[in-house]
């Protein structure tokens, strides 16, 4: 766990930051610089080219992830990262035409409740590209083993551009109508360093050839557009969805309290960038002991880091949200829901870097598309009755049962298992923990009230988890602090 840990962990402080800085722009800036019209059609946007990205990555950041490491050469090497920048390109040129010439019909379906989206249509497939790019060059950093700038320029970069655009709408140097089209721009930017970066690592010699083994590349591909799309349909269909069933500005109440839930998944983006290709190259080698040993770990260590984070979270919410405009309020039950359902998928450990290298991917990737269509129904019924409510109820559900299957295909399939009887034990601390003190409100300010709740709450949860010994590694870490500070417990 050495190189997954010290690069997890510089990913999970690099990630940390981004979202420290992500949430200055959610909850305050956007609200108070950008307004509710023009900061739900920027989520809008950005959630719709997410959803188109996979069609232009067509699966290469997972591709080349998955079989950079059966290349036995320096030739093998530069015609396979050849092939995994060139055919996404070749292939995005049918898709921009096939939109170009619906575009009518689309821009008329989508801005039917909303006409302001009108306009902005063609930003979602230019942004999408971006995207796609942006991943495939991190891809290619990463299997070199260089995670962390690709992080950096995912999770700081770019909020910091965007916190920089927003101080300039409020100076008045760029328009809020600017602004969405800089926010474009600034993903141009993002892929474009990030591409130099990877060249840098590996100096490209593009060859216009196929690889030996592009059969097999490329129907590992195919299910992993499948994969793909699942995933980000999964996460972001519900903004799309809200778009066509009430007024845009409930997308900026979603998008906060949406955002808040996202940062207990932090820990999981930050381990999944290193534990990936080493999960594939376990399993190339056949190396299931080892296997099992790293899900085990990376479990219950997600587990701990999330459910503390998530504990901060529930427990300040209330608090957190006197910070924002009253008009969104309404999001308090939004962020449980969607925490849940973040939570229970973070303590599934490396599951999907597991499935993802196995023969039997494609099984729960079917199963992924009819959960796509099963949220895309519970959608239309709740939303309409519901509102932002209803959505986030039918995103809570999907993706828990979207969980459960793939946990239960590896357990079955494979014989991991991820949880122990310490999965138990965390639970169970972290729901007393919550219990003591969510009910417990300070009469202070906002800020101050969430500050000192969030130390009691700190040292409480480190004390708990570190006697109980929930995680070995964890504990490990904390007595190497302790005895540097020169501190006995």
């Amino acid at each position: 766990m050495g190189i997954v840990l010290n690069q997890s962990l510089k990913n999970t402080i690099i990630t940390y930051i981004g979202f420290g800085i992500g949430a200055i722009n959610t909850i305050y800036l956007y609200p108070f610089f950008l307004g509710a019209t023009y900061y739900a059609l920027t989520n809008y946007i950005l959630s719709a080219a997410s959803i188109v990205m996979p069609l232009f990555a067509f699966g290469m950041q997972n591709s080349l992830v998955k079989f950079y490491s059966q290349c036995k050469t320096e030739q093998e090497e530069s015609q396979f990262l050849s092939f995994t920048v060139l055919l996404p390109l070749l292939l995005s040129i049918p898709l921009f035409l096939i939109g170009l010439y619906f575009f009518d019909d689309i821009s008329a379906y989508l801005s039917k409740k909303n006409p302001i989206v009108k306009d902005y249509l063609w930003l979602i497939p230019f942004t999408g590209l971006c995207m796609a790019y942006f991943e495939i060059f991190y891809a290619w950093a990463r299997v070199h083993m260089h995670s962390v700038f690709g992080n950096f320029i995912k999770e700081v970069a770019l909020r910091s551009l965007s916190l920089l655009a927003l101080v300039g709408v409020y100076f008045k140097w760029i328009t809020v109508i600017e602004f969405v089209y800089v926010t474009a721009g600034i993903y141009f930017l993002a892929f474009t360093v990030t591409m130099f970066y990877a060249f840098h690592l590996k100096k490209p010699e593009f060859q216009f050839s196929i690889p030996h083994n592009a059969k097999d590349i490329m129907v590992y591909t195919f299910f992993i557009i499948l994969s793909g799309s699942v995933a980000t349909l999964l996460l972001d269909i519900d903004k799309i969805m809200l778009n066509q069933y009430i007024k845009i500005e409930n997308i900026a109440y979603y998008s906060v309290a949406t955002y808040i839930a996202l940062v207990i998944s932090v820990p999981s983006r930050a381990m999944h960038q290193i534990v990936y290709p080493i999960t594939a190259k376990l399993m190339h080698d056949n190396k299931y002991g080892e296997l099992n040993d790293l899900y085990k770990k990376t479990s219950i260590n997600l587990q701990v880091v999330g459910g503390f984070v998530m504990l901060c979270i529930f427990v300040n919410i209330s608090q957190l949200y006197e910070m924002v405009p009253k008009e969104y309020g309404g999001g308090i039950l939004v962020v449980f829901m969607i925490g849940l359902s973040k939570y229970f998928d973070l303590i599934l450990g490396n599951n999907n870097a597991i499935i993802f290298n196995t023969k039997y991917y494609r099984a729960v990737l079917f199963l992924g598309v009819v959960l796509v269509f099963l949220t895309v129904g519970l959608n239309m019924i709740f939303i309409p009755i519901f509102g932002i409510l209803g959505s986030a109820f039918a995103t809570l559900l999907s993706i828990t049962l979207y969980s459960l299957a793939k946990l239960m295909f590896v357990v079955k399939r494979l014989q991991l298992y991820p949880f122990s009887k310490q999965t138990l034990y965390s639970m169970a601390l972290t729901f007393v923990l919550f219990l003591m003190f969510y009910f417990w409100q300070f009469p202070l300010s906002p800020i101050i009230a969430i500050g000192l709740k969030s130390i009691l709450v700190t040292i409480s949860y480190v004390y708990l988890n570190y006697k109980f010994m929930i995680s070995i590694e964890i504990n490990q870490v904390i007595d190497t602090v302790l005895k540097r500070l020169k501190i006995k417990l």
